[in-house]
């Protein structure tokens, strides 16, 4: 549970200063005038993107606290975790370059279908099931049942890219609609597809006398 939010931090972070900002909007253009006008390509902020621009940027550096949290304790730092930061400074790095909340609403879209694909790709292109590689140590499982396992968590990656889409751009919703949903509705899919996982895993799992 420590590291799951210690995973969600930026998310929870984004999603705190977007609510900030959308009551003291006025006050969320003054900081990004301030601080950050000097890196947007059109140097001014309009008042309804100062909310979502100051919540990327706030991510952003939740991101790399995150890492160098990590690293100033020694301690390995997980492949999802650099993925995540390279993204975010990518797609959120554009979004307050250009002054357009588009890039990062495409963020989880790809961060998504970079794990579906990582599992992927390891699966069929290297013989190399990353799944069982994270779990293997914890639990025994037959090798089809560790192919299948390995294929459904791609597929819900693949999903939930398409469902940030859905949501961020193909529903009509407001942009608070996907902030919420970013961090609420994300969230309950990826328990719900845990718990799934682990009754289908339980059946495997013997019992020690």
């Amino acid at each position: 549970m420590k590291k799951f939010l210690f995973d969600l931090f930026p998310v929870i972070l984004f999603f705190g200063i977007f609510k900030w900002g959308q009551g003291n909007p006025a006050d969320a253009q003054a900081l990004l005038g301030n601080y950050l006008s000097g890196f947007m390509a059109g140097g001014a902020v309009q008042e309804s993107h100062a909310p979502i621009l100051l919540a990327t940027a706030v991510a952003m550096l939740a991101s790399f606290g995150q890492i160098g949290y990590m690293l100033l304790r020694r301690k390995k730092v997980d492949a999802m975790l650099w993925i995540s930061l390279v993204i975010i400074t990518v797609f959120g790095g554009a979004t307050i370059y250009f002054n357009n909340p588009t890039f990062i609403k495409w963020k989880p879209t790809i961060l998504y279908w970079c794990f579906g694909a990582g599992l992927l790709g390891a699966q069929f292109l290297f013989r190399k099931n990353l799944i069982k590689t994270m779990l293997g140590a914890q639990i025994s499982l037959p090798e089809p049942v560790w192919f299948k396992l390995n294929l459904s968590w791609a597929t819900f990656f693949v999903v939930m890219g398409i469902v940030n889409l859905c949501v961020a751009f193909a529903f009509g919703l407001s942009e608070a609609a996907w902030v919420n949903f970013k961090l609420f509705g994300f969230t309950a899919l990826m328990i719900i597809f845990a718990v799934g996982q682990s009754l289908f895993l339980s059946k495997y799992i013997k019992e020690t006398p």
